[in-house]
């Protein structure tokens, strides 16, 4: 999920303006203490910088003045963007870590970044961290060199898509649920409560459906296989056998016919939604805010069957040249204060339980789940498939995330 709810203004305008990567100075590194991982996914590359080859650190040393992002748009705030919008400027006046940050336009492309090692850390969303890690270009994470990790919801931590083996590769950032939006006069009386209202081709928004552009969109299907065909045996939208994969790819293959956008940019969809082109499909509680807000005739609901969803990392890099500026930099931006500031600018329930007594909007983690565990239960986080089954089956091969991509590909062709 990506731009929120006042980022979205400035981008309309289109006087977006990013801080500009700063220049790649290896002068760093320096007192920096490392150790071997207890485990996890250590198949790491060698690395001239600080936090390298499956190791973590074991305590800071001086800030080597700078710190290379890859980062989501949105996510490091400096106050070019908007003046009153400033979580950077401090963080480097009070460390001395200059913050230079490259914008990573999709998941695809930040992995492509990470592995130049030319930066020293990126936020990932759970379709990238996996592969980040498998490929070596992370290391894991020493939690106890930051302080605020303290307060980070428990139910954000050491899950599938951040974590081996109970070995953290980064730091929780914020999420979201994956919601199933639907215009309220197309639908009457009868509101929708089942993700039945995306694949009925005889329901009320057949052939106007809005569909996520992107092959995590698999599991989607994949969830509502193992909601409405228990004999496939889905228990993991992420895990999926030859013959659960295919199943999957079939169901979207029907539902093409009732399909009348597909989506990358939440600006598309909100347009669509505010016109009316689109009647149901499958958003993010921002997109529905924003539209609403312009008057849109819609309202959302997260389906019986559960969601999809997102929970981003900031993950260190394997080569990191500046480790040290970079475990200051998660500090920082899961600090009640930055995550307040940048889950309010952007549009998401932040990661920090003591960033809701921080937010502007006193009813925003309220509007975005934050507190409510209880929301979050059967919502599946993005999770890079891997043909080592994440469900923990382990007498067949699952279907790896490149031929998920594959099949999107031909699916969209």
């Amino acid at each position: 999920m990506r731009y929120g709810t006042r980022l979205v203004a400035v981008l309309a305008a289109g006087v977006l303006v990013f801080a500009a990567c700063g220049g790649d100075d290896d002068d760093s590194a320096s007192d920096t203490t490392t150790a071997e991982t207890g485990g996890g996914a250590t198949d790491t590359t060698e690395a001239g910088g600080g936090a390298a080859g499956g190791e973590m650190l074991t305590e800071l040393g001086e800030p080597e003045g700078e710190v290379n992002l890859v980062a989501w748009a949105g996510y490091v705030e400096d106050g070019s963007t908007d003046p009153t919008v400033d979580w950077v400027t401090g963080f480097e006046e009070e460390t001395g870590c200059q913050v230079n940050v490259k914008i990573g336009n999709t998941s695809d492309e930040m992995v492509e970044l990470m592995q130049s090692g030319e930066y020293d850390g990126v936020s990932a969303s759970g379709d990238a961290t996996l592969r980040l890690i498998a490929g070596g270009e992370v290391a894991p994470v020493n939690v106890d060199l930051i302080p605020n990790y303290a307060d980070v919801f428990e139910d954000l931590k050491l899950q599938p898509h951040n974590s081996v083996d109970g070995v953290p590769y980064g730091v929780p950032h914020g999420r979201g649920a994956n919601l199933l939006v639907y215009n309220t006069q197309a639908a009457g009386a009868e509101t929708p409560t089942s993700w039945g209202a995306m694949w009925d081709a005889e329901g009320p928004f057949a052939g106007s459906i809005s569909v996520y552009d992107s092959p995590i969109y698999i599991a989607d299907a994949a969830l509502w296989l193992m909601a409405t065909q228990p004999d496939l045996g889905i228990t993991n939208p992420y895990a999926l056998d030859q013959e659960q994969f295919d199943a999957a790819v079939a169901l979207l293959e029907q539902q093409k016919d009732i399909v009348g956008q597909y989506w990358s940019l939440y600006t598309d969809q909100q347009a669509a939604l505010e016109q009316g082109t689109v009647l149901a499909g499958t958003t993010w509680q921002v997109i529905v805010n924003l539209a609403q807000a312009n008057g849109a005739t819609i309202d959302a609901v997260k389906p019986q069957e559960g969601a999809t969803g997102w929970s981003d990392t900031w993950m260190i890099s394997s080569q990191a040249q500046h480790p040290n500026c970079m475990y200051l930099w998660m500090d920082h931006i899961i600090s009640p204060e930055a995550n307040a500031a940048v889950a309010e600018w952007f549009g998401e329930a932040p990661s920090n339980e003591l960033s809701c007594d921080l937010t502007a909007d006193e009813d925003h983690c309220a509007t975005f789940h934050a507190a409510d565990t209880a929301y979050w239960e059967d919502v599946w986080y993005w999770t890079t498939p891997e043909e080592t089954c994440l469900d923990g089956r382990t007498d067949v091969t699952c279907v790896g995330y490149t031929d998920w991509v594959n099949a999107w590909n031909q699916l969209r062709a």
